[in-house]
């Protein structure tokens, strides 16, 4: 099967260059666990909790000993970050504090976690600035109440709103560097406030306001999915930048490359067998690397089937989370 539109020549800018290196992935995404306690409406998190694809898993700390282990020997002077994330909340992993300290004092990276940040109360907050963690990013997707109730369905933006507003409290009085950051996806029904959100949360003091844009989670989400297809029907396609840029190990300790992966359409190995670096080097990543620049995914349907594609920003290609850190790594 192939998809998209005919093959064309490519800008020399999609491949390794920048901060995107052959010998190892610059990001490393730590999707911690299944479980979550929100069901958002721009998430396949409530149908994938029905599916056969979910257990209700927590990352072994094992194999977050292990890869942590492996930044620090063969991603150090690549890597940018470790991020812990997840198809879930990762606060709800019971070991969480564990695996954060661990990545904070052996990986020699930059060590960020994203929250929902309606769990994170005092005590959660003291162990996160105590860990010496770099960044924590909230998402929070509303500025009103019942904005926040229609997009992330089961939460109160008045709890989680108090969270940060203490988080920030808490991070000035202990006088240490971690970075806070907000995030809000621009969806149909919170598109409106996107400028109030940014401006009262700037005016709290956190260190950056992320506007993402909505993307359809590789097609987990169908109508997202539908909308951006209708809208790609005449656009040229151009690889995704993932394959030269992250892997991801998920909750059953598989190694993946599309951090947008809900039914295992991406999974390349059990990391209990192999390393990051024989993957990413490997024959397997070679030929999908070589799909995407020849757009042809006749042995790759996951990706060929994704219209996320156009949501991905290459270096120089227009400001990414990835410029975001990269600026406080150099600005610490």
């Amino acid at each position: 099967m192939k998809t998209g539109t005919q093959k064309k020549e490519l800008p020399i800018r999609h491949g390794f260059y920048d901060r995107l290196k052959a010998e190892f992935p610059s990001q490393i995404i730590m999707d911690v666990t299944e479980v979550c306690n929100l069901a958002c409406v721009h998430c396949p998190h409530p149908t994938f909790k029905k599916s056969e694809h979910y257990a209700g898993r927590h990352l072994d700390p094992e194999l977050n000993r292990k890869m942590v282990e492996e930044v620090r020997t063969s991603g150090r002077g690549v890597t940018q970050y470790i991020r812990y994330t997840s198809n879930g909340e990762p606060l709800v992993h019971p070991q969480i504090y564990d695996l954060l300290d661990d990545a904070v004092q052996h990986s020699g990276v930059m060590v960020t976690l994203t929250t929902n940040g309606t769990i994170l109360h005092e005590k959660r907050i003291e162990k996160l600035l105590a860990s010496g963690l770099h960044l924590v990013d909230v998402s929070i997707d509303a500025f009103v109440p019942e904005t926040y109730a229609k997009v992330r369905v089961n939460g109160n933006l008045d709890v989680t709103k108090r969270n940060v507003l203490k988080l920030l409290e808490l991070k000035r009085q202990a006088g240490v560097a971690t970075r806070i950051v907000v995030s809000f996806v621009t969806q149909p029904d919170n598109a409106q406030e996107a400028g109030d959100f940014e401006a009262y949360w700037k005016d709290q003091g956190v260190d950056y306001v992320v506007i993402r844009r909505l993307h359809s989670n590789a097609g987990g989400v169908p109508m997202i999915a539908a909308q951006m297809r209708a809208g790609q029907r005449d656009a040229s396609r151009y690889p995704c930048l993932y394959p030269w840029e992250r892997i991801l190990m998920n909750p059953q300790g598989q190694l993946a490359f599309c951090p947008q992966d809900w039914v295992h359409g991406s999974v390349v190995a059990d990391y209990r067998t192999t390393t990051v670096q024989e993957v990413w080097q490997s024959e397997f990543y070679q030929k999908l690397r070589q799909a995407h620049l020849q757009n042809d995914f006749q042995h790759h349907r996951f990706c060929g089937e994704c219209p996320d594609w156009q949501q991905t920003r290459w270096p120089g290609e227009g400001r990414s989370y990835a410029d975001m850190v990269q600026e406080f790594i150099a600005a610490p």
